[in-house]
């Protein structure tokens, strides 16, 4: 679900209509406040799109993104 390019892990995400798209960042955001550790996530309509870097490691991938990107995985629909 995730691809790593350009320093990060990214993915996007489809739901069924705008309510469904902003439960799951809703969700995300909870994990991430939980590990500390925040994406960068942006959402339009039914779509999320979600990057994950380790922004104090210089922008690069860490296993932080990689636990954080399987928990995401987990609540994916």
């Amino acid at each position: 679900m995730f691809s790593e390019s350009n320093g990060a892990l990214s993915a996007e995400f489809t739901f069924s209509d705008f309510a469904e798209a902003f439960a799951f960042m809703t969700q995300v955001a909870a994990i991430a406040e939980e590990m500390g550790h925040h994406p960068d996530m942006a959402i339009s309509w039914n779509r999320v799109s979600i990057s994950c870097s380790t922004h104090d490691a210089g922008g690069v991938v860490t296993d932080l993104d990689r636990v954080l990107a399987a928990r995401i995985i987990g609540l994916a629909p």
